[in-house]
C-alpha cells in the first residue's frame, strides 16, 4: 500500500457539516479550500465567509485553536474551481438531494486530478448511484466518507466503497482518516443510511412507538434512555432536537422511500406531532424550540395531552431505578421483561426491538457484529453496542424471550429471528466477531495503522489485550513494560480512582523513577483517560479538619519532589496525556522531558477553584518560562510574561485541546499532538526511545532565575483591586490570586532579583499552606467534594 499524502483538502458545501469537516482538517494541519455557491449580492464568497465566522461561535468548538481558521480559504463554484486541481482529497458535503449532488459532480469533475480522491459525505444516499454521475476515469477514486456530527468530537467515519472503488485507495484513505484525523472507521455496505444511522434511527423510531403505546412523557423517556442505560445525557428526544427534527424526518423519509421490503417498514414514518413541529418551524436546538425549549432558566417539554409546553420534570420510578442499578445484566433484563411497570416494559421493549432489528439485518448492513456495535458506540455515543448488550444479558436466554414476544405479537415486526441466532452462544469471541453474510467469524482489520493502537477500543468477548510485565508496584502506581514494544522503556501507570494524586502515588512515582534510572532507558507516564485530576482532595480535607498542617506541608514538599524527580530523572520521562490533566496532573505533565498528547486533552492549573494555588511546581515552571522569554527580549523584563501566566492561573483557564495547551504554556511547541488517542502509548514509547538514543540529559536545576519580585506582585494587585471594586471577585478570590502572584513573581524580593528554582518552590509551598489554613479555602474544598462544583465565597 502506497502512502497517501494529502497536502490540501477541498470541501464542497459550507453548511454545518461541511464547515466543521473543514475545521477539523485545518486543526490537523491540512490546508482546506471550502466551497459553496457564489453569493447573489456582495462578495462572491460571502456564503463561505459567513460559515467561517459561525465556526468561531460554536460550542463545543469545532476548531482546536481559533488561529487554525486562517488555514481555510473561501471559494465558490462560479470562479474558483481551478483551485480543485491542487487538492488531493475532495469531500462533497452538500444537501442530501441526489439531483443536486449529481449536478455538482458534473460541474467539478473536469477539475479533479486523476490521482485525487473524491468522496461524498452523504448520510444515506446510494454511493453507487452517486458514482454514476462521475466520469468513468474517476470512479476508481470515488467513495463514501460519512462523518458524524460534530466531526471533531464524534469518532465514527463510515467508509463506503462503490463497485469500482480502488481497494488500495480505500486502505490508504482509512489509514489517513484513522491516524491523521483520529477517526474510528467502519467499512459500511452501500445500503440506505449505512450502519449507524440505520440502527440509530430505528432505535429512535422504536422509542417513539413505545412512548406513544405506553403513554409516557418525552421528559420521562429521556430520563430512562440516557446514562442509566449507557446512552448519552441527551438521551433520545433531546438528541433529536440537537440533530434537528427536520434532519431526523429526512433520514426517516429516506428509509421509508428506499426500504419498502423491510419488515419494519410500517414504522418508518414521522409521528403527526413531529410533522406539526416541523411545519411551524420548531426544528429543535437550531431554532431554540422543538420537543424541548428553554424559557429563562426553565427547561420546558412538549406535552401532547395538553398540546402545549410544560416544565420538564421527567423521573424514573423507584422500582425501575432499582432494577437499572443491578450489576448483573442477566438479572436486570429478566426483571425488566417481567415487571408490569410501564417504564420497565418500555425499556424491555426498546431493547427487544433493536436486538430483533439488528439480528435480522446484520448480514445486509454490516460486515460483522463488531462493526455494528462500534458504529453505535462511535456514532451515537452508546456505551455498548446492541449485540454487546444482548450477549452480556445472556445470549440464548434473551433470544428465547425475543422469540416469545414475536410469536405473541408484542414485537414491532413479525419477522422471525434468523436461524444463526439460536446456533450460537454470542457474536463476539476471542477469534473475531460473527459475520451473518459469510457465516464466519471476522478478525479485526490487518491494516498496519492498527499496529499503532496497542490498546484499541474492544467489544465484549474479544480477547483481552496484553497487560505487560510488572516490574514493581505499590498501592498507587504500577511500573511495567511491553516487551513486544520495548523491554527497556518502562510504563508508569497510576492505579488511583480518576488517577488522583495522593501519598501512595507520590511515593510510588518517586520509587518507580529511581528503579527506572537503575534498570531502564526511559519511562512513559501513561494510563487511560483521565491523565490525572490533581491532588487527592479527600486526603487534603481530612488533614485540614484534623489540623495536620505540618503533615500537609510535608506532603506538598513531597509533591514538589515528585515533580522535580520527573524533570531531573537520569532517563527521559515522556508524559502521554489524554483527557483531563488538571492541577497536579498538569504539573506532572509540565515537568516531563516531553509530552505526547491526544488532541482531546483538557489541561490546566485549576487550584484557585478550591481556594489554592499551584504548588507542585506549576507556578515555578511558569516563572522559569517568563525568565527564559525575558532573556531574549529587550530590557530583560520578566513581568509581561508573568502577567500572562498570572491571568491563566487566576482564571483557572483550562486548555480545550492539546494545541491550545501549547499556546497557554502547559506544553511546548515541540511536543507531539496525536488525533487518535489509541496511538498515544505506541508513540510515547518510541519518543522515549528516541530521546534515550539521542543521548538525552536531564536539565540542570536553575540557580539564576530573574523574577518580577515586589513590583510584579504590586502590578497584579492593581488588577485585582479593580476587579474586586467592580464586584467581579470576592475578598477571598483576591487573597488566592495574590498568593498566585507572589509565587509567580518569586516572592517579596527586589524586582529582577535572581533566585534559584528551589527558592520559587519554597515560596509557592508557603503560600499554598497558608491558604490551606484559611477557613474559606477549607469551605471551598469541602464544597467541591460534596457537589463537584466550585464555591464562590
Amino acid at each position: 500500500m502506497n502512502r497517501l499524502n494529502i497536502r490540501k483538502v477541498a470541501v464542497l458545501g459550507a453548511g454545518v457539516m461541511g464547515a466543521q469537516i473543514a475545521a477539523h482538517c485545518a486543526s490537523a494541519d491540512v490546508p482546506v479550500v471550502l466551497f459553496d455557491l457564489p453569493a447573489q449580492d456582495g462578495k462572491p464568497n460571502a456564503v463561505v465567509d459567513r460559515a467561517l465566522a459561525a465556526l468561531k461561535k460554536l460550542d463545543p468548538a469545532p476548531l482546536a485553536t481559533r488561529d487554525r481558521l486562517a488555514f481555510i480559504d473561501a471559494a465558490n463554484y462560479g470562479s474558483d474551481l481551478e483551485q480543485l486541481r491542487d487538492c488531493d482529497l475532495i469531500i462533497e458535503a452538500i444537501a442530501e438531494k441526489m439531483e443536486w449532488k449529481l449536478d455538482l459532480y458534473a460541474k467539478v469533475a473536469p477539475y479533479i486530478r486523476a490521482d485525487a480522491i473524491f468522496a461524498s459525505n452523504t448520510s444515506g444516499l446510494s454511493i453507487n448511484a452517486l458514482a454514476e454521475g462521475m466520469p468513468a476515469a474517476l470512479r476508481g477514486r470515488f467513495c463514501g466518507i460519512h462523518f458524524f456530527n460534530p466531526p471533531r468530537y464524534m469518532p465514527l467515519v463510515e467508509l463506503i466503497a462503490t463497485r469500482d472503488s480502488d481497494a488500495s485507495m480505500l486502505d490508504a484513505l482509512e489509514t489517513w482518516l484513522t491516524s491523521r484525523l483520529g477517526k474510528g472507521i467502519v467499512r459500511a455496505k452501500d445500503t440506505p443510511n449505512f450502519v449507524a444511522n440505520r440502527v440509530g434511527v430505528f432505535s429512535i423510531l422504536a422509542v417513539m412507538h413505545h412512548t406513544a403505546r405506553l403513554g409516557l412523557g418525552f421528559d420521562e423517556v429521556d430520563a430512562l434512555t440516557g446514562p442509566r442505560i449507557g446512552r448519552p445525557k441527551s438521551a433520545t428526544y433531546r438528541t433529536a432536537d440537537v440533530v434537528g427534527l427536520d434532519t431526523l424526518a429526512h433520514v426517516v423519509g429516506t428509509m421509508q422511500a428506499t426500504l419498502p421490503d423491510d419488515p419494519w417498514h410500517a414504522h418508518f414514518a414521522t409521528p403527526a406531532w413531529l410533522q406539526a413541529l416541523i411545519a411551524k418551524g420548531a426544528l429543535g436546538q437550531k431554532t431554540r424550540a422543538g420537543i424541548f425549549r428553554k424559557e429563562g432558566k426553565q427547561i420546558m417539554v412538549l406535552d401532547l395531552a395538553q398540546q402545549d409546553y410544560r416544565a420538564s420534570a421527567g423521573e424514573v420510578a423507584p422500582e425501575v431505578d432499582e432494577i437499572l442499578k443491578l450489576r448483573d445484566p442477566r438479572e436486570k433484563f429478566a426483571r425488566l421483561a417481567a415487571s408490569p411497570h410501564p417504564q420497565a416494559q418500555f425499556l424491555w421493549s426498546i431493547f427487544r426491538d433493536v436486538f430483533h432489528y439488528c439480528a435480522v439485518h446484520l448480514g445486509a448492513i454490516a460486515d460483522n457484529a463488531r462493526d455494528l456495535d462500534l458504529a453505535m458506540r462511535w456514532g451515537f455515543g452508546w456505551a455498548q453496542g446492541p449485540f454487546e448488550t444482548w450477549q452480556a444479558a445472556g445470549w440464548r436466554e434473551v433470544a428465547e424471550m425475543v422469540r416469545a414476544d414475536i410469536d405473541a405479537g408484542r414485537a414491532m415486526a413479525t419477522a422471525p429471528l434468523p436461524a444463526w441466532v439460536f446456533q450460537r452462544a454470542g457474536v463476539h469471541e476471542a477469534a473475531g466477531s460473527y459475520s451473518a453474510a459469510d457465516d464466519a467469524l471476522k478478525a479485526r482489520s490487518a491494516l498496519p495503522v492498527y499496529e499503532r493502537q496497542l490498546y484499541p477500543e474492544q467489544v465484549m468477548g474479544e480477547a483481552p489485550r496484553a497487560r505487560g510485565d510488572t516490574l514493581w508496584e505499590n498501592d498507587g502506581v504500577r511500573l511495567w513494560v511491553r516487551p513486544d514494544q520495548d523491554a527497556r522503556i518502562g510504563i508508569l501507570s497510576f492505579k488511583s480512582k480518576m488517577h488522583a494524586i495522593g501519598d501512595e502515588v507520590l511515593d510510588g512515582l518517586i520509587e518507580a523513577v529511581a528503579r527506572a534510572e537503575r534498570d531502564l532507558d526511559g519511562v512513559v507516564l501513561w494510563h487511560e483517560a483521565p491523565f490525572a485530576v490533581g491532588a487527592n482532595l479527600q486526603q487534603v480535607a481530612a488533614a485540614c479538619q484534623a489540623g495536620q498542617f505540618d503533615m500537609l506541608e510535608k506532603t506538598v514538599a513531597k509533591f514538589q519532589q515528585a515533580s522535580m524527580t520527573l524533570k531531573h530523572a537520569q532517563v527521559p520521562v515522556v508524559a502521554a496525556v489524554q483527557g483531563m490533566a488538571l492541577g497536579g496532573g498538569c504539573e506532572f505533565a509540565m515537568h516531563a522531558a516531553h509530552r505526547v498528547m491526544a488532541l482531546e486533552s483538557y489541561i490546566g492549573l485549576v487550584e484557585v477553584g478550591v481556594g489554592l494555588i499551584p504548588a507542585g511546581g506549576g507556578s515555578k515552571e511558569f516563572a522559569l518560562q517568563a525568565h527564559r522569554l525575558a532573556q531574549r527580549a529587550a530590557g530583560g523584563d520578566a513581568f509581561p510574561y508573568v502577567q500572562t501566566a498570572f491571568q491563566t492561573i487566576a482564571m483557572a483557564t483550562v486548555a480545550k485541546s492539546a494545541l491550545e495547551a501549547v499556546q497557554l504554556g502547559f506544553a511546548k511547541a515541540g511536543d507531539d499532538v496525536l488525533f487518535n488517542a489509541h496511538e498515544l502509548l505506541y508513540v510515547a514509547i518510541r519518543r522515549a526511545r528516541a530521546l534515550a538514543e539521542a543521548g538525552w540529559r536531564a536539565p540542570l536545576v536553575e540557580r539564576q532565575v530573574v523574577v518580577a519580585g515586589r513590583n510584579g506582585v504590586a502590578t497584579c494587585e492593581m488588577m485585582l483591586v479593580n476587579m474586586m471594586e467592580g464586584g467581579f471577585i470576592s475578598a477571598h478570590d483576591y487573597r488566592v490570586a495574590k498568593a498566585a502572584a507572589i509565587a509567580l513573581c518569586g516572592g517579596e524580593v527586589d524586582t529582577n532579583a535572581r533566585v534559584s528554582e528551589q527558592w520559587i518552590l519554597d515560596v509557592e509551598r508557603a503560600q499554598f499552606v497558608e491558604l490551606l489554613k484559611n477557613d474559606k479555602t477549607q469551605q471551598r474544598i469541602v464544597h467541591m467534594l460534596e457537589t463537584g462544583k466550585p464555591l464562590r465565597n
